[in-house]
């Protein structure tokens, strides 16, 4: 593990893969580290000679963290009210320039970038604000930002309340606990009880940033609607989305993929809001294919 310290912020980072590889920038969701990508799905795409590099975004894992109090409850609920309230100390646009930042710091020009939930948020949003740096663009269980599309599931809203409200556990065990039946409220029928204890004890052990989280939280809810902007995108685009999600909806990843022109949607029915081992490999070789399409563009022009 390596940091950067890119302007205020210090981004830790890991690469995978050789020094000539072919750069992927993999973006994780809110409140997970980069240990949230499962390993055979990173050296899977290793192996189709990719140079990985997954980052811990701003307030979480082992990057920096926002100086001053924490967000206020209230701020949060406002946001959900009415959002774009103002209550977000950055939005994910602040988090895409990290992203390009990072790859500043690696004297990566362009790489193909894949995002998974708020990954794929941002990985949307340094596609629009940086073309120049995204070869191609993966966008997994994610959405437009339009909260028309890919809202939460009504039956998750007060367990997501919970979530937010309830005191952070001390103990290891207890926080292990906690953070796989979270997982397991939102998964697909594919969960994996004993790999899912593995990741969450790697994370706990690596950061525990509940306020973090909030921070992530309110960046998302705070940025604006990306339907229109991503009208633009000119990169080959591939969406991949669970029928089973019910955290963001399928209607996200539909409306995902028809604002950019040109995309492709991949759907799994025993797909929830996570990367189930059984469609690891499917979803390389996608995301794989969509990388090729970016390399055959080139080609052509």
């Amino acid at each position: 593990m390596a940091t950067a310290q890119l302007g205020d912020v210090e981004i830790a980072y890991e690469v995978d893969g050789p020094d000539d590889g072919v750069p992927m920038l993999l973006v994780m969701g809110l409140g997970t580290q980069l240990v949230g990508w499962p390993q055979d799905l990173v050296d899977g795409l290793v192996a189709r000679g990719f140079r990985v590099v997954r980052h811990d975004n701003r307030d979480i894992g082992l990057s920096s963290f926002t100086p001053g109090p924490p967000p206020a409850r209230s701020a949060v609920v406002r946001s959900f009210l009415r959002p774009g309230s103002g209550g977000a100390d950055y939005l994910l646009a602040d988090m895409a320039d990290d992203a390009a930042a990072l790859l500043d710091h690696l004297g990566i020009a362009a790489a193909h970038v894949v995002g998974a939930s708020m990954g794929g948020m941002i990985a949307q949003q340094l596609t629009i604000d940086h073309p120049e740096r995204v070869l191609s663009l993966t966008s997994i269980m994610s959405n437009t930002g339009s909260r028309r599309h890919g809202r939460v599931h009504p039956r998750l809203l007060p367990t997501m309340a919970m979530s937010f409200t309830q005191p952070r556990p001390t103990d290891e065990e207890e926080a292990v606990r906690l953070g796989v039946e979270g997982w397991r409220v939102i998964a697909g029928p594919l969960f994996d009880e004993e790999e899912m204890t593995a990741q969450v004890r790697a994370a706990v052990r690596r950061s525990v940033s509940p306020i973090g989280t909030v921070r992530q939280l309110l960046a998302i809810l705070d940025s604006p609607d990306r339907t229109e902007r991503l009208h633009e995108v000119d990169v080959p685009t591939l969406v991949v989305h669970g029928l089973a999600d019910r955290l963001v909806q399928p209607s996200g990843g539909i409306a995902t993929a028809q604002a950019v022109p040109g995309s492709r949607l991949l759907m799994f029915p025993d797909m929830g809001h996570d990367l189930p081992r059984s469609r690891r490999v499917e979803i390389v070789d996608a995301i794989a294919q969509n990388a090729a399409r970016a390399a055959e563009v080139r080609a052509g022009s």
